[in-house]
């Protein structure tokens, strides 16, 4: 067998932003779709969206020179992902940073692509919108793409 290269660990933090981006508009495209008091309907956009905001956090992961594969050692943990990007010099509003913990805490990147049950614990949707629309405006700047 042969040892494939990982997908994406050629990828610079530019191309991982148009990704991003890419995901964030399907995201926005999604939205509409769900319904007002079912959850469930909302799963696709969260997982979009959630997933979105971990290739901002890896671009600028990447922009700040950590490896790649490191970044995938990180799993799906927002809040390492954040804690190292702000070490790094990322900039986030405080209720930014909170939250991506509590994505993390919540587990919520797995419970939205696995779970029928949405837990009362789930980001609300303008929440989860408003991080995702700061890791764009903010890394996508940060990196001059």
């Amino acid at each position: 067998m042969v040892n494939a290269p990982y997908p994406g660990d050629a990828a610079s933090p530019k191309q991982l932003i148009q990704l991003a981006a890419a995901y964030r508009e399907a995201a926005k495209a999604l939205l509409p779709s769900g319904k007002k008091r079912d959850q469930l309907s909302r799963a696709p956009w969260r997982l979009i969206a959630i997933h979105a905001v971990e290739l901002y956090l890896n671009a600028a992961l990447l922009h700040f020179g950590l490896a790649s594969t490191k970044i995938r050692n990180l799993q799906h943990n927002m809040a390492a992902r954040t804690n190292l990007a702000i070490a790094k010099g990322l900039t986030l509003r405080k209720r930014t940073v909170s939250h991506l913990e509590t994505l993390s805490t919540n587990r919520e990147y797995l419970t939205v692509r696995y779970s029928p049950e949405v837990p009362a614990t789930i980001s609300q949707i303008t929440r989860l919108n408003a991080t995702l629309e700061e890791l764009s405006e903010k890394v996508t700047r940060l990196i001059g793409a």
